[in-house]
């Protein structure tokens, strides 16, 4: 399963990168479409919104259909987005095509889960999500720089093309690599999944939801914005935003990487999956609460030490939050489960670059954006740590935890 494992994370590579890319093009498209903040923050906002819309959708069908072809769908619809963003002329097609992305990409998350909690057992699945993860922050690391560097010089609307173009030949690969073995350990195909109102009851669906919200809200104010606020809010050139921003995403995702080793290696060790996956996240969350409203008070150069800082707390929450998504849901719901939470959590992300967008509007100045989202932080690591059970798989035949009495319990 190693070469299906890297599959996944070159594609969440790529997944990052075409998410990403508007960020880095955000100051030029600005100045080119003569776009307003509150514009240019829905332009950046329009993929959370479709995305999150499709997020049960999708979970619902990775349950039901072949989560491989489900991929590989998905995957071409948000590469001809990805194509199809260079050739837009206006605000108009540009919020198309990011709606359509943001379509594409929703099977992802719900079929990630699905393959790692089929595939996977507990004490390796921190380690293969952080190798996801870290695709996924590898990401913007190189769209943010590579892409801003380029399209700097060569602007934007060839960088969106070539790269749409080129993301399709991942399909050869995967078409060859990808999981046949249908009855593989981690479940059968055959059982009935539980249905959403059966998920719905579970306290720690709740939880994972809102967490997850928090999350996505750091995370994608981070993506969306922080570009923008180092080129307009510090006057940095592209060149050097995309530098600091590359940086800090290879931080996130070299963070991400070695934490999802050491839960792992915790676990085997003896300690419990909820002190070990919660205490990561929960962690992490309350670092980038405290990190991220220096960004906007302190001086340029101690600004990008916390712009790194914000990024490597957000690579120790995201390396063991869908580990705990997949070890509740098990194979039976890991789709479905992934896919209810996953439309919460954006919710939250898609509020970030508009909300932003409308502070910066009335208040012409950065600071609030930045409280905002320390205190979004702050939610998360509370609901991380004490509003999210004991990490253990649910019996979905009773639906009842194997100890509810104790499900608040962090140890």
């Amino acid at each position: 399963m190693m070469r299906v494992l890297i599959l996944l994370a070159l594609s969440a590579f790529i997944n990052f990168v075409d998410r990403g890319n508007l960020s880095a093009a955000a100051p030029l498209l600005k100045t080119e479409l003569v776009l307003s903040d509150v514009k240019l923050g829905i332009l950046l906002a329009a993929f959370f919104w479709s995305y999150a819309i499709f997020q049960i959708a999708s979970g619902w069908l990775v349950d039901h259909v072949d989560v491989k072809w489900m991929l590989a769908g998905g995957f071409f619809l948000w590469s001809v987005a990805t194509a199809a963003t260079g050739l837009a002329g206006g605000f108009a097609l540009l919020l198309v095509a990011r709606l359509v992305l943001g379509v594409g990409e929703s099977v992802v998350y719900p079929s990630y889960s699905k393959i790692l909690a089929r595939y996977f057992p507990e004490d390796r699945r921190g380690f293969a999500n952080s190798v996801i993860i870290t695709g996924f922050y590898a990401g913007p690391a190189f769209g943010l720089f590579f892409g801003g560097i380029l399209m700097g010089r060569f602007g934007w609307r060839s960088f969106f093309l070539v790269l749409g173009l080129l993301s399709l030949a991942w399909l050869l690969p995967w078409f060859r690599w990808m999981p046949r073995d249908e009855n593989a350990p981690g479940g059968n195909r055959d059982e009935e999944s539980p249905g959403i109102i059966e998920i719905l009851k579970l306290r720690s669906a709740w939880g994972t939801c809102a967490a997850l919200a928090c999350l996505d809200y750091l995370s994608y104010f981070f993506l969306t914005w922080m570009p923008t606020y180092l080129v307009r809010g510090r006057g940095f050139s592209m060149d050097k935003m995309a530098a600091i921003m590359g940086a800090a995403y290879i931080v996130c995702a070299a963070v991400a990487a070695t934490c999802g080793r050491l839960s792992d290696r915790w676990i085997v060790a003896g300690a419990t999956p909820t002190l070990v996956r919660k205490g990561f996240t929960s962690v992490g969350m309350a670092g980038a609460a405290i990190f991220v409203v220096p960004c906007v008070l302190v001086g340029p150069r101690l600004a990008t030490v916390f712009v790194v800082l914000v990024a490597a707390s957000l690579g120790m929450c995201s390396s063991n939050v869908w580990a705990i998504t997949q070890t509740l849901a098990g194979p039976r719901a890991a789709g479905r489960w992934t896919g209810i939470q996953n439309f919460v959590g954006n919710l939250g992300g898609a509020a970030a670059p508009a909300l932003t967008g409308f502070v910066l509007g009335r208040t012409g100045h950065y600071l609030w954006a930045f409280a905002i989202t320390a205190a979004m932080s702050l939610l998360g690591a509370l609901s991380w740590a004490f509003w999210i059970g004991r990490v253990e798989p649910v019996d979905w035949k009773s639906r009842v935890r194997a100890n509810p009495v104790s499900e608040g319990s962090f140890q």
